[in-house]
């Protein structure tokens, strides 16, 4: 049954996939109307095709990830809770990376979708707990360094910690560590190749949620 679980969240991962590529390609750096840009965004994600497309980075890794959750996470609510943060996830990733943004139009719905979800799991206190630390964490940081770290990152760490949480404050700690971690290894990367500098700004959310994933990975959620 696991197996079987587990291929079917790969195969819904996929298309899940190529809905958040749809969905991402809209959004750009420097959008004059926000609201209108996320109209269209959601518009030609609901009129695109679910058949990955070259080069199929984000449809595999949406694929891996969703498979992951099926083999970590028991069935139920928190697991759909985690599908929709792979889709969410996705999206925000590649968005990110692309034009350093984490629009409103996805962080801010879904945290009423992850607490809806989440809310019959019986989880949901502590993964609210862990969400209202970790935004207080990273709001304080932002404070600090605006430059650094934008609200949106701010707004994301929210999300991890009601996904992550829900399995325990140990998983979202976790999550936020490897995150800081994979992000400072890309660091010296960049340094190593002479790529960057130490005052080199590259987008967080990404690792953050990649960070989420290695939590997912490590611990026992379920």
């Amino acid at each position: 049954m696991t197996a079987l679980l587990v291929a079917g969240a790969a195969a819904a991962g996929l298309i899940a996939g190529a809905y958040a590529r749809a969905l991402a390609a809209r959004f750009t750096a420097d959008p004059g109307d926000p609201r209108r840009e996320a109209r269209d965004a959601f518009a030609a994600a609901v009129r695109a095709r679910p058949v990955p497309r070259p080069p199929y980075l984000l449809e595999i890794a949406t694929a891996a990830a969703a498979a992951l959750a099926a083999w970590r996470v028991e069935p139920g609510w928190q697991l759909a809770a985690w599908g929709y943060a792979v889709w969410a996830g996705a999206a925000l990733a590649a968005i990110d990376w692309r034009t350093r943004r984490l629009p409103d139009a996805i962080t801010l719905p879904s945290y009423p979708v992850l607490i809806a979800l989440l809310a019959p799991s019986g989880r949901l206190p502590g993964a609210a707990l862990a969400a209202a630390v970790l935004i207080v964490v990273f709001g304080v940081l932002w404070l600090i360094r605006p430059a650094d770290l934008g609200l949106g990152d701010v707004k994301l760490s929210g999300l991890i910690g009601l996904v992550t949480g829900s399995g325990g404050p140990a998983a979202a700690a976790t999550a936020v560590l490897a995150g800081v971690l994979l992000a400072a290894l890309y660091a010296i990367a960049l340094l190593a190749r002479g790529r960057g500098s130490r005052d080199t700004v590259f987008p967080f959310g990404p690792f953050l949620i990649t960070g989420a994933l290695a939590a997912l990975a490590a611990g026992s959620p379920g």
